[in-house]
């Protein structure tokens, strides 16, 4: 990297976390490039004092660190590799930032592959949803070196408050899978109590009322269970792409041969809203597959 205080950033990847967590760089006073492959989507972050770029080789030149927020690990190694892909504009020393939810092992590949190229990566997928890239409130969970942690420190602290140093490249990035596990399980039994209580006649807004102060309190029940309530399925992240982490959920735990039946169960039941067609819903949609499977409407 070309100094220990990064001021300037291209962030690659617009969707509905980058482009909060941009608007907080932004805000922190860094100068920000932004690409994203539907340009439109840019537009906010521009607005707000952002440069946009046509490709990821024309936003990353010039910059001290790079950050990739997308979706899955191929786009990872489309945006960073590809034809007019990152590495072609970034100079040698440059800091790769990956903020993505992706596979251990493929983040592990992408590490060597740069390091080997002349450049220094991290990986630091988040947690916190729409709300904490919105409210700069994010979990980030890095993995790679301690010095390359230190040097990110400032740029981390623009987009979140929990900042955590999880172990080398692919550490971060299973200490999200575990994050995802147990939001999953957790969300499961908040739609299965409201279940519960829609089936004996009780209005679920009571368990949020009455819950969210003791032992069963959790952020599903606080955050999610008034939109189960009100019946907003509005995302503020994916069944489709809560999917693809328990997708990567069930690769780990082969590779690593441990069981996941919890995993498996809440993976098959949002297997479900997506048949039904609620992909694009938020993860709650899980309560309208339970309220299915039980013969209630809402």
């Amino acid at each position: 990297m070309k100094s220990t205080q990064p001021r300037s950033i291209a962030f690659l990847g617009m969707g509905l976390m980058g482009a909060r967590m941009s608007c907080n760089l932004l805000k922190a006073g860094f100068t920000v490039h932004v690409y994203n492959r539907t340009a439109s989507k840019t537009q906010t972050v521009v607005q707000a004092g952002a440069l946009a770029f046509g490709t990821a080789k024309q936003a990353c030149q010039g910059v001290d660190a790079v950050i990739t927020c997308v979706t899955d690990s191929p786009d990872v190694e489309q945006v960073l590799f590809g034809d007019q892909g990152a590495v072609q504009g970034a100079s040698p020393g440059t800091l790769f930032i990956d903020m993505s939810t992706i596979s251990p092992s493929v983040s592990i590949q992408i590490a060597e592959r740069l390091t080997h190229d002349g450049f220094r990566f991290i990986e630091a997928p988040v947690t916190g949803g729409t709300l904490g890239a919105q409210n700069a409130t994010l979990s980030i969970l890095v993995g790679g070196s301690k010095e390359d942690y230190q040097g990110a420190l400032g740029i981390f602290e623009a987009m979140g408050k929990n900042i955590t140093h999880c172990g080398p490249w692919g550490a971060g990035q299973v200490v999200k899978l575990c994050n995802q596990i147990m939001g999953a399980m957790n969300l499961l039994g908040v739609c299965e109590a409201m279940t519960l209580a829609q089936g004996m006649g009780i209005d679920p807004k009571i368990l949020v009322d009455a819950l969210s102060g003791g032992a069963a309190t959790s952020w599903a029940l606080q955050n999610l269970g008034p939109k189960i309530c009100n019946g907003d399925w509005s995302p503020g992240f994916m069944v489709d792409t809560q999917q693809k982490d328990m997708r990567l959920v069930a690769q780990a735990a082969e590779s690593s041969h441990v069981a996941l039946p919890g995993a498996a169960l809440v993976t098959q039941l949002w297997r479900s809203a997506q048949v039904h067609g609620d992909g694009a819903e938020g993860i709650h949609a899980l309560a309208k597959v339970l309220q299915r499977l039980s013969n209630l409407t809402r």
